[in-house]
């Protein structure tokens, strides 16, 4: 039966016209409307007086989130897109404000062009080896890391989301010659960043958000450039790769000095380079990277993976990073967002025991050799955790996940004026069920805990009961359905809503206290080529009168959010 779908022979070169391209690219447009119904303070009324003293009281736009996108895609050869997106607050329609969107977009990639692999124009993404030099793609969790822990170059990827961080804005390019790539890349974006009185940058402002007048002061206030190559070998099972990267400020970058952040970058540029590995025998892989910074530190990563079959898998990686290791675009696997001021030891492993029984699990060790925010003296934790899920059927599993991890912070006695660092940890617990049956609906029952113990503090508790229904048997129709039932005591023993929504997105809140949570979403395609998404949320809290502080602040015990999402394909 599958001997139809392939072909053994000499392919006849393909002649790519631009009638051909657009004859059968794919078009597509995508446009978001989200809006919270309840009024947030931000959005009240104030008189000019209270404006003049308290000019940041008050959202300058719309309480309303909106973005369009357009993309142009032909085969794997061409990807082409265009967005425009306002958070809401942002002056969309607003007199004495532009009529427009805060953020544009841009990228057209372009692959497989004899020697040139690869180019992308305008926004794209980046990664080089484990990404101790150079890595803005997004990450995986731990959990997901256990039978994908070695990560490899990649040719530029478009940036297409409207996170307005997080990437670069310029051009890249893949040269191929035989078994090595040339990779080489500039980018030249302005940014936001809050800024001491002499003009220096303090920190970065990464929230995308230009609502008050304070907040548009900061607005692509500042510039940075970034330019680096990578030339990778890759011959049958191994492959080595050299990176450099230079990127500079249009200003200096001075954070106000703390204890925790002495060893961070204090300059208008900074240079990193490193090489990286990767070797495979029969089924155990081998990987790693050492990388160095301006100033002389040198970082490292190395790991491995043995996978003997699709039953079985077993990985390690060990980190080292100095507190003076300095990288502003490295992302690495680590317990931290800052490839900096850490050592560790991971252990994954993913197996199945039995025929209806698969097993995840993980520990990772680690350390700090340096103090950190809100802990006073070099600190460690570690990171457990185990998901086991037995099958009864194809249709229908129960799971088991268990996750607890301790670390250190600061902590002050009530009788004490004086500060220590104490140890603390958090325990996470899920039962669930999952049951789908032929007719196209299916059932996922959670019970939810999250349990918080500080030394010698009593436990903060929280508990979560959910249940969500979805149904998938309709080609016009499909949808979901969740309600789920919370109480925690405090914010530290906070519960997640894992719940469904629309196209494209990812929407995962976090409650504390006492209250329940009502989310539907569903999906209708009017035609095969137009679809309308929709989702409401509903949150009603039984402890509080009023949600959220400052310009957010909702008056009431509840908050309703809608989200809409349109998509045509031509």
């Amino acid at each position: 039966l599958i001997l139809p779908f392939f072909y053994v022979g000499e392919m006849e070169k393909e002649k790519t016209s631009v009638n051909e391209i657009l004859k059968h690219g794919r078009n597509e447009t995508q446009f978001r409307f989200d809006k919270t119904l309840n009024k947030r303070a931000g959005y009240g009324e104030f008189s000019d007086s209270i404006l003049q003293r308290y000019p940041n009281r008050k959202y300058r736009g719309e309480d309303f989130y909106t973005s369009l996108k357009y993309s142009f895609a032909y085969r794997d050869k061409i990807q082409f897109g265009l967005l425009g997106e306002k958070d809401a607050g942002e002056p969309f329609f607003k007199k004495n404000y532009p009529k427009r969107y805060d953020h544009y977009g841009f990228h057209l990639v372009v692959r497989d062009m004899g020697k040139l692999k690869t180019l992308a124009v305008g926004d794209y993404r980046l990664s080089f080896g484990q990404g101790l030099v150079l890595n803005n793609n997004f990450m995986l969790s731990k959990a997901w890391a256990t039978n994908n822990i070695i990560r490899r170059t990649e040719a530029p990827k478009r940036h297409f989301s409207t996170a307005e961080t997080g990437f670069f804005r310029g051009a890249a390019a893949v040269l191929g010659f035989g078994n090595i790539n040339i990779t080489t890349f500039y980018s030249n974006k302005q940014f936001d960043a809050n800024l001491s009185d002499e003009g220096r940058i303090t920190s970065f402002k990464t929230d995308g958000y230009h609502r008050t007048p304070s907040e548009m002061e900061k607005k692509k206030n500042s510039r940075e450039q970034v330019t680096g190559i990578n030339v990778n070998y890759r011959k049958e099972r191994f492959q080595v790769g050299v990176s450099a990267m230079y990127h500079t400020y249009n200003r200096m970058y001075y954070p106000t000095v703390r204890e925790y952040n002495y060893y961070y970058l204090r300059d208008s540029f900074n240079f990193n380079a490193g090489i990286d590995y990767s070797y495979r025998l029969n089924r155990i892989s081998f990987a790693g990277e050492a990388a160095i910074a301006r100033n002389g530190a040198v970082a490292t990563t190395n790991m491995v993976q043995y996978s003997p079959s699709n039953l079985f898998s077993l990985s390690a990686l060990y980190r080292y990073f100095p507190i003076s290791y300095n990288a502003m675009h490295a992302q690495a696997f680590s317990e931290t967002s800052r490839v900096q001021n850490e050592s560790g030891l991971y252990v994954g492993v993913t197996f199945s025991p039995m025929s209806k029984v698969s097993v995840t699990s993980y520990v990772d060790i680690f350390r700090f050799p340096w103090v950190r925010d809100q802990v006073d003296k070099p600190s460690k934790g570690v990171d457990f955790y185990l998901l086991g899920t037995y099958s009864f059927n194809r249709n229908s599993n129960v799971e088991v996940r268990y996750k607890f991890k301790q670390k250190e912070q600061n902590a002050r006695y009530p009788d004490e004026n004086s500060r220590t660092v104490l140890p603390y940890n958090t325990q996470k617990i899920r039962f669930r069920y999952n049951n789908t049956l032929n007719n196209g609906w299916n059932f996922r029952t959670t019970l939810d805990a999250a349990l918080y113990q500080q030394k010698h503090f009593p436990m903060e508790k929280g508990y979560m009961l959910s249940q969500n229904i979805g149904y998938r048997g309709n080609e016009k129709i499909s949808g979901d359905f969740f309600a789920g039932w919370f109480k925690s005591d405090t914010y530290a023993a906070r519960l997640y809503s894992y719940e469904r929504n629309i196209l494209t997105t990812f929407y995962m809140p976090s409650f504390y206290g006492e209250g329940v949570r009502l989310a539907l979403s569903g999906r209708y395609n009017i035609t095969s080529r137009f679809s309308f998404s929709a989702k409401i949320g509903h949150t009603r809290y039984f402890d509080r009168e009023t949600i959220g502080s400052g310009t957010e602040q909702i008056i009431g015990n509840s908050r309703t959010d809608v989200f809409t999402y349109l998509r045509w394909r031509f």
